[in-house]
């Protein structure tokens, strides 16, 4: 490995993560899903009367109704963002190339734009105004996790970016002051840029988190159902027991893990690891990460979105009938309680 880059800045508490920014100001949260939703409820409780919160949406969507059910006032995406001083984008990445240019041409001149994942800055899908901040504050975990995390008087860390001062000069004070609102100041604010967070946040869903734990869930199924096992073993083996081994990476890390483990699991692990995680794979990992600095990825992304996503349907239509998923529903019968944490509101994105 060559030397890692040198650690980046973490700040805490209110002194260097203060709220003062955003007193007085109002919000317009743009989006009111899961993460929306968490960030609006979090900084009304934080800040209270001395913020204005509004949220926007499509006319007449579910996220309008649910916001105006909750008690915000809820106005569409243009109208909301005008009044704004901090318009926080919470919409998925693939309408930002739509529903920002209107949004964003219809703000206040010297106003900020937020968002909470760097893609469209980053990848070119979204050009704000010259005028106009442009920062960034990500909450390192579902919106569900940002708002139980505050109620129970924790946090969760982000990382936040500056992307533009704004020409009113207090893009990043209004940054800072999200970042403290949603909460994330009581565990740590990472500083770093939007491409910084875009690429290891892409490359760590494809190679890790989503793809290759994917990938390997279904390969280690497959063979050893090929090799004659019922695929219930297969399944509780290679799939459902895996929760049980990231939960023990998640509390403690990768030596913590080890340590709790059986000595033949672990003697079983630094025997493996090496030879599943060869050159061969590194070489992948290395080309996944060049078609996500190159743009060659999210083109192929906003490509298949535009045209109504016919390789992501392919691909879920593909997935959703593999026989690892008639077995999994055959597993979790045997555990009922799963089905609420499957739910919406459930611990999942």
């Amino acid at each position: 490995m060559t030397d890692p880059a040198p650690s980046i800045p973490v700040l805490r508490g209110d002194r260097e993560v203060p709220r003062d920014g955003l007193v007085g100001r109002t919000v317009a949260i743009l989006g009111y899903g899961n993460q929306g939703r968490a960030h609006a409820a979090n900084l009304v409780d934080s800040f209270g009367r001395e913020l204005s919160v509004v949220i926007g949406g499509r006319p007449g969507s579910d996220g309008l109704a649910r916001a105006a059910a909750d008690g915000f006032i809820a106005l569409p995406n243009e109208e909301a963002a005008a009044g704004a001083d901090l318009a926080i984008v919470a919409l998925p990445d693939e309408v930002h190339g739509l529903a920002c240019p209107k949004v964003l041409q219809g703000m206040r001149p010297g106003a900020t734009v937020g968002f909470i994942h760097g893609f469209s800055i980053r990848f070119g899908a979204v050009r704000p105004r010259e005028d106009l901040g442009v920062v960034l504050v990500a909450p390192k975990g579902p919106g569900t996790t940002l708002r139980a995390r505050f109620r129970m008087g924790q946090g969760i860390p982000a990382l936040l970016a500056v992307d533009r001062e704004s020409s009113r000069g207090d893009a990043r004070s209004l940054a800072l002051a999200w970042a403290n609102g949603i909460g994330s100041a009581r565990a740590g604010v990472l500083e770093t840029t939007f491409a910084a967070e875009a690429e290891t946040d892409l490359f760590g869903e494809q190679a890790v988190l989503c793809g290759g734990l994917q990938g390997l869930i279904v390969a280690a199924f497959e063979t050893l159902v090929e090799a004659g096992y019922p695929p219930e073993l297969a399944y509780i083996e290679c799939c459902h027991e895996a929760k049980q081994v990231a939960d023990l990476v998640y509390a403690g890390g990768l030596d913590f893990m080890r340590r709790k483990i059986s000595n033949t699991a672990e003697f079983g692990a630094h025997s493996a690891a090496p030879r599943v995680a060869d050159e061969r794979l590194r070489a992948t990992f290395r080309q996944l990460l060049a078609e996500v600095r190159d743009g060659s990825f999210a083109k192929r992304f906003i490509d298949d979105t535009a045209a109504g996503g016919p390789w992501m349907d392919a691909r879920r239509a593909e997935g959703a009938t593999h026989p690892i998923e008639e077995t999994g529903r055959s597993v979790r019968s045997l555990m009922p309680w799963l089905a609420d944490e499957a739910s919406p509101g459930g611990p999942g994105r």
